[in-house]
């Protein structure tokens, strides 16, 4: 069947990865209420969010599921009074058979958009965060050193370090939900 998608929430998805296994149905509904977890594919998504999501607040992911690396199976399924099928799965999600967790907001804009440019959406944004890391330890060790010399340079820079990997772990977890 390939990749097909499911909108968590960003807590749903956490708490998922430190269980092992995800089994929210939908908004509001688990597994075990519904039977199955709703998944769509690639042109259904988007829709789904309108209809369903529209309202939240809290951060969403885009989930990315490969069926290949499920161990449960997907049904594709008529939704009555749609006349469309949506694959549904049918037990609980493993983290690992999920290749790809989207902020949905990156997901929503690169929706007309390849898989391809949304990766190189995020390795921007990685690499910013690593610019931004590197200005704040080169700025604390160039003030340590006008203030103390060398011992204060050393001091900047562990300063720096310690104050930049904070920063960028924060906007890092922040931009992630």
């Amino acid at each position: 069947m390939g990749r097909i998608f499911h909108i968590a929430t960003a807590a749903d998805w956490r708490a998922a990865q430190e269980a092992g296994t995800y089994t929210t149905s939908t908004r509001g509904r688990t597994l075990a209420e519904e039977g199955f977890i709703h998944a769509s594919r690639g042109d259904q998504w988007p829709a789904v969010r309108e209809r369903f999501y529209a309202d939240v607040d809290e951060p969403l992911l885009l989930l990315v599921i490969e069926t290949d690396l499920l161990d449960v199976p997907v049904v594709e399924e008529e939704v009555a009074g749609t006349g469309q099928t949506f694959p549904h799965v049918h037990g609980p999600l493993r983290p690992g058979a999920v290749v790809q967790a989207v902020p949905l907001e990156l997901a929503v804009a690169g929706s007309t958009r390849s898989s391809s440019s949304l990766f190189l959406a995020e390795v921007f944004r990685h690499s910013l965060l690593g610019a931004l890391l590197m200005v704040v330890v080169v700025i604390a060790a160039v003030a340590g050193w006008a203030v103390g010399g060398t011992s204060g340079a050393w001091a900047g820079l562990a300063l720096g370090i310690a104050a930049g990997t904070t920063a960028v772990v924060g906007l890092g977890r922040r931009r992630r939900g």
